[in-house]
């Protein structure tokens, strides 16, 4: 079944996504890869020798215990390093591979391991935005061993962000809580109104690899970021010398520590998790006994929220260079398997009150956007000049050219995008709408002087609009309207043949304006 495969390659763990033609999007299970809940893949890889072609992955990994294992056959914590080490040979990442090469071998191993009646026609795939280049590179050279028709790319912010239902041109704190590490990026996306949405970019398209520099690197962009090496593996090392100190942190007791903390995530304060675990050094049973209450306690002594503070205070100061304070943004997004605990999301609340908290999809937010950007299953062509609307500017009494949809914007449109219209005079009997196509934003410009042509070079400035053949739509306002008075809210959207088209209400009288079409856009 042809469809579309979102892959999230994660540090402590990997999310994949899938959407079928006229399905809704769903976690896609691969088992005995997958853990059932949250339904994930866990980034490990253990290889039983060099150049071993199949190597254990994720939850294999755990179930035979060498999750905690010295050596070089484990591999782990790679992802954060592709892109940015040139193909080094890491211990982090395993002795016998670099980062990339671990990399490629989980995908390979997962695309290899997708049930029968999944037969992606087109694969999405999510990199960071600190290492955006080199992780594209790096995925460019994967994507070429992979059987699939199309592959596009988008920047892991975005994809959060529009996974859990913000807008485009929307300013999100995202809180990414990983195995590994702690990362906070305030970032603004693209779009907006009258801005094209962000989409995914495209490496490959009907079977043909696009050429690099014919798509600019269009990301949301980073207003501040901070970060730390610490993560959700460290927090459960703290739970396993807390609730049995004189055991070695490591195997059985850090996955008992694990489990502890994901029950605990959704439970009163109260409420005490109590599990049982076999010593590995004498054999005799221990139990493990902990509460949310002193879980978070735990946490607090061991100064997590002192240095969650100082993140967000090295991001805040960033916002503030760029005049904008972390009250006033629109969301704030956390994400990763760590960032369910509810101590975090009560520091979050109460260091940012009033702005809203979307922790509705912590894990698969980022797949999932990752689909609604490619977007769907479906083919979405892109404006080559877009459309502008001739307004009224009441403080500078004229005319200027307010863009409707812009070149580069897909269509057809998701949502339409509303404007309300006034009035400029008193009576006036009509509101005249004037529609106009942008003119290439070139810097120079062919004159004729005397005869010849001459190349000039035309001054910065706002480009120009060629206003659409007359006649111009007129709609009729009964009552007529009064000098500055908000009239007509206005809904314009793109449909399937590229006809631009028009649908609202007169605020006055509450009449709706029938929906019909302008002329096609290119």
């Amino acid at each position: 079944m042809g469809g579309t495969l979102a892959l999230d390659l994660g540090s402590s763990s990997t999310v994949l996504a899938w959407q079928g033609a006229g399905e809704p999007p769903r976690l896609l299970p691969l088992p005995p890869f997958s853990s059932d809940s949250p339904c994930v893949v866990p980034s490990l890889l253990w290889l039983r020798q060099p150049g071993d072609p199949r190597p254990l992955i994720g939850r294999q990994v755990i179930d035979a215990g060498l999750v905690e294992s010295e050596g070089p056959g484990l591999c782990r914590d790679f992802k954060s390093r592709i892109g940015a080490h040139s193909g080094c040979l890491t211990p982090e990442a395993g002795g016998w591979l670099s980062p990339e090469q671990a990399g490629t071998l989980l995908v390979q191993r997962l695309w290899q391991a997708l049930p029968p009646e999944i037969t992606p026609s087109r694969l999405v795939l999510t990199a960071p935005i600190e290492t955006y280049r080199g992780y594209r590179s790096w995925l460019r050279q994967l994507s070429a061993m992979l059987p699939v028709p199309e592959v596009a790319l988008v920047d892991e912010p975005t994809a959060a962000a529009i996974g859990a239902g913000l807008a485009p041109g929307s300013r999100v704190l995202v809180v990414d809580l990983g195995g590994g590490t702690i990362d906070l990026s305030l970032v603004q996306l693209e779009g907006g109104q009258g801005r094209a949405a962000p989409i995914a970019q495209l490496l490959r398209f009907a079977g043909r690899d696009l050429e690099p520099g014919r798509q600019v690197l269009r990301t949301a962009r980073v207003i501040g970021k901070a970060g730390m090496a610490f993560g959700g593996r460290d927090i459960d090392r703290w739970i396993a010398a807390a609730l049995a100190p004189d055991l070695a942190a490591q195997g059985a007791l850090l996955q008992a520590a694990e489990r502890l903390k994901c029950r605990l995530s959704g439970l009163p304060r109260d409420d005490e998790q109590i599990l049982e675990l076999v010593s590995e050094t004498d054999g005799r049973p221990r139990e493990l006994r902990l509460d949310r209450r002193g879980l978070e306690q735990l946490l607090e002594s061991r100064g997590l929220m002192r240095q969650l503070d100082g993140l967000l205070e090295e991001v805040g100061a960033a916002a503030r260079r760029q005049g904008m304070e972390l009250e006033t943004i629109d969301a704030v997004l956390p994400v990763g398997g760590s960032s369910c605990m509810p101590c975090i999301q009560d520091w979050l609340r109460q260091r940012l009150p009033g702005v809203p908290l979307r922790a509705e999809r912590p894990v698969e937010a980022v797949a999932l956007g990752a689909l609604a950007l490619t977007p769907g299953v479906e083919l979405r062509d892109v404006l080559a000049r877009g459309v502008s609307l001739r307004c009224w500017d009441h403080r500078s009494g004229c005319h200027h050219w307010h863009p409707l949809f812009l070149a580069g914007q897909t269509w057809p449109s998701e949502r339409p995008l509303e404007l309300v219209l006034a009035c400029r005079e008193d009576g006036q009997a009509d509101l005249e709408l004037v529609l106009g196509e942008p003119l290439p934003d070139s810097r120079g410009e062919v004159v004729v002087v005397e005869g010849i042509p001459v190349l000039r070079q035309r001054p910065a400035g706002a480009t120009g609009v060629e206003a659409w053949p007359p006649p111009a739509l007129r709609l009729p306002l009964e009552p007529p309207g009064q000098a500055g008075e908000d009239r007509l809210r206005l809904r314009f959207s793109i449909d399937q043949e590229g006809q631009l088209l028009l649908e609202g209400e007169d605020l006055c009288s509450g009449a709706p304006i029938s929906r019909r079409p302008l002329g096609p856009l290119r």
